[in-house]
């Protein structure tokens, strides 16, 4: 029997560096949908095109880092 490679995920670091305050509703949507709500607030999340898509929707609001996979 073979043996399954571990495929270690890539993971963002989102940081909220902005406040939603006057901001377009479609703005604050994306930062929401990442789970940020206050400014300095930060995620780690699965590096996937559903959450690149609001990042460059709110680009301007948010930080963001690579980092390793912290689960391994």
């Amino acid at each position: 029997m073979a043996k399954k490679k571990k495929e270690s995920k890539k993971m963002v670091k989102v940081t909220l560096v902005r406040g939603l305050a006057g901001k377009p509703e479609s703005h604050i949507k994306a930062v929401k949908s990442l789970g940020l709500r206050k400014p300095g607030q930060s995620r780690v999340l699965e590096d996937n095109p559903m959450v690149w898509g609001n990042i460059r929707k709110a680009h301007y609001l948010v930080k963001v880092e690579e980092v390793s996979d912290e689960t391994s």
